[in-house]
This record gives structure tokens, sequence and C-alpha cells, in this order.
């Protein structure tokens, strides 16, 4: 069964929420860049991906269902912040905006009885739930921090070695050449 054009739509609109998800954290990281904090850096540009694949993902659903992509144009994201906190405060605001755009598709889906849609979107139901998770705990942690050099420098160390899941890559791609 096709993707209905008020579903297709919806999920075009979420495609550029996630490529501005992607351009916001990339913002960040050019923040964090000029801060002189790599760590920070390096998760921001660890989110700009996941979020490129997520809107990849989307992407490659509505083509499945024999929809149409129409990418729109994605707004500018701030460049600058007042303090560290103020970023990951933004970061956990902004994944919590994305969680509630996502239950408004879920919630479509099963107006619509798309039951195909309803199952896709479950995976970002559930993978929503470990960004909020994972942005509170950063910020939890950035405010325990507070004017401390020392603690700042090893919390940016940590964030250094984050990298995406080896098994996360090749699958998007994947359904990108399918």
């Amino acid at each position: 069964m096709a993707i209905t054009k008020e579903m297709q739509d919806a999920i075009n609109d979420q495609i550029n929420a996630e490529l501005y998800s992607a351009y916001l954290y990339l913002s960040m990281g050019a923040y964090f860049a000029d801060e002189g904090l790599t760590g920070f850096e390096n998760w921001m540009r660890c989110q700009y991906m996941e979020e490129t694949m997520h809107a990849m993902k989307m992407f490659n659903y509505v083509i499945e269902r024999g929809g149409r992509v129409e990418l729109k144009a994605i707004d500018q994201p701030a460049k600058t912040w007042n303090s560290y906190v103020e970023v990951m405060e933004e970061v956990l605001k902004h994944e919590q905006y994305v969680t509630s755009r996502i239950n408004k598709l879920v919630s479509l889906s099963r107006k619509l009885e798309d039951y195909a849609s309803e199952s896709f979107l479950m995976w970002f139901i559930d993978e929503q739930v470990e960004e909020e998770a994972s942005a509170e705990e950063l910020l939890i942690k950035l405010k325990r921090v507070k004017d401390s050099p020392n603690a700042l420098y090893q919390f940016d160390s940590q964030l250094a070695t984050r990298v995406l899941a080896p098994d996360v890559v090749p699958v998007i791609m994947n359904q990108a050449v399918n």
C-alpha cells in the first residue's frame, strides 16, 4: 500500500526537522571548536551524523512506500551561546521538541490507520527516549562541573571518545543503496 499524501507530507516535514537538527548540532560543534573544547565538538559532530542518518532513514522510507521526497530549505541555526550550560539546555529542549514531533507523526499514522508508518515510527520513539536521556545526563554533568577547569577538561576528554556505533552507518547506507 502506497503512503498517503498526508503522511508523505508530514514525514517530509520531519526530514526537514531532522536535517535542521543536524545543522544545529554542527553549529554547536563549531561553537565548541572555537572554545577549544574538542570533546564537546566531537559529541556534537556525532549528533550531526546521527540526525543526518535519521533524515536518511525517513527519506528511504518515503521512497520505499512509493512516495515523493520533497526537500525544503533548512533554517539557519544559532551560532553563539552565552555558556556551555546554555548549549546543553538547548540540546535537551530541542530533543524534547523532536520527541513531540515524532509523537504527532505516530498520532497521524494511527488516525490514518497507516500501520506500516506506525511500525516504522516506533524506532524513532525509542530513539528519542535515548536522545533525551543522553542530553539530560550531559546537562546534569556539565552543571556539576561549574567553574572547575580541571573537571571541564576531564569531561571534555570523555566526550572526545564518543563514536557512532559501527553497525549503524552501514545499515543506513545500505538502505540508501537499495
